[in-house]
């Protein structure tokens, strides 16, 4: 049975914010303590690492369920399917709904029901849930899709990747620059002309690398101690996704027969331009090849981390011939591959 992508759809945040938007910011270090030099030297040297130049946040009235409600719109239109056929609506992000202003969280009901809702679909064997998998979330619902296709138990499922990442950052955090809003929505169905997913891997490694994400206070000590931002230990990320990133994405690749030579193109989590260069070039090392030219669409530079939202968005700009210099035809191979909090893995090996 080939089970394919046949409808994609995204959301794009109207709000532009610029580098130069951060020059007042008060950035501040673990400590607590101002740094030793100006925020023009910070964002120069963020922008040189990250690749980011601008980033996207959503209005004010728009939550997160409402960012992946308009992307699957798209993708149901995309697919031209019923969407009272849908058997399955599975919501990827890490935070839930926070309202413009507000600090806490809201994932009662689920996202995936509230789309539902907003989508008007009556069928009640149309299941909705979340998926909580960090930045892979949304490969990681395409993975769970593809498996109940498999199994009989759906032909038609949607699956969306959503964040409104401006809401939880500390703004007085360096990182609090690489985060943005977003959402990707994908139709999967069992098909025969619309491509086909050949291989899956997921891994999870908790034994020491579980918190390299996480939730804490803000670092200026005047602020509230009770409030909790998201948090990372960049250095360590970058030497994880470095190591082992490339292993997954090989065994992917190994297991559905398909020569690294045949490889189209790879659409890889947009977390930062050079750790993501870095481990594609590491990956193709493990095969003995150089790195072919084109091979990795990047959409960070303007639309930044949008954790969940960015393959499925970066894959519906290029399916669309919206990234300039990119494009994929029927038969191309390509690789969808995220790292993220957790620390999770996975990737997929797909035929359009």
């Amino acid at each position: 049975m080939k089970i394919g992508i046949t409808g994609t759809g995204s959301y794009i945040p109207s709000i532009v914010t610029k580098n130069e938007d951060f020059l007042n910011h008060e950035f501040l270090g673990t400590d607590g303590n101002k740094f030793g030099y100006e925020n023009a030297v910070i964002i120069e040297k963020f922008q040189s690492i990250t690749g980011i130049s601008e980033r996207r946040y959503a209005r004010p009235e728009l939550n997160t369920s409402d960012l992946g409600h308009l992307a699957a719109e798209k993708a149901i239109e995309d697919a031209g399917i019923d969407r009272e056929e849908l058997d399955y609506i599975i919501f990827a992000h890490n935070f839930g709904n926070i309202e413009h202003g507000k600090i806490q969280g809201d994932t009662l009901p689920s996202l995936a029901t509230r789309v539902k809702h907003l989508l008007r679909i009556k069928n009640p064997k149309c299941v909705a849930y979340d998926m909580i998998f960090g930045c892979p979330g949304w490969i990681e619902g395409m993975i769970q899709a593809n498996a109940f296709i498999k199994s009989g138990m759906a032909k038609k499922c949607l699956v969306i990747g959503g964040e409104t990442l401006s809401r939880v950052i500390d703004e007085h955090d360096r990182d609090s620059m690489i985060y943005s809003d977003g959402a990707g929505a994908a139709i999967l169905e069992a098909n025969t002309e619309h491509g086909e997913i050949l291989s899956h891997a997921s891994v999870t490694h908790a034994n020491g690398e579980a918190y390299y994400l996480f939730f804490d206070k803000t670092y200026n000590e005047d602020g509230c101690s009770n409030t909790r931002y998201i948090k990372m230990h960049g250095r360590k990320i970058y030497e994880f996704a470095c190591t082992h990133v490339p292993k997954a994405m090989a065994e992917c690749l190994d297991e559905s027969g398909v020569p690294i030579d045949s490889i189209k193109k790879i659409f890889i989590h947009q977390a930062n331009e050079k750790m993501d260069e870095a481990i594609i070039k590491r990956f193709y090392r493990l095969y003995n090849k150089e790195v072919p030219e084109d091979i990795m669409p990047m959409s960070i530079h303007k639309l930044g981390n949008s954790s969940v939202a960015t393959i499925p968005t970066l894959f519906d700009l290029v399916r669309n011939g919206e990234l300039e210099g990119h494009d994929i035809n029927k038969g191309d191979v390509v690789i969808f591959a995220s790292v993220g909090a957790g620390m999770n893995i996975n990737a997929i090996v797909y035929r359009y």
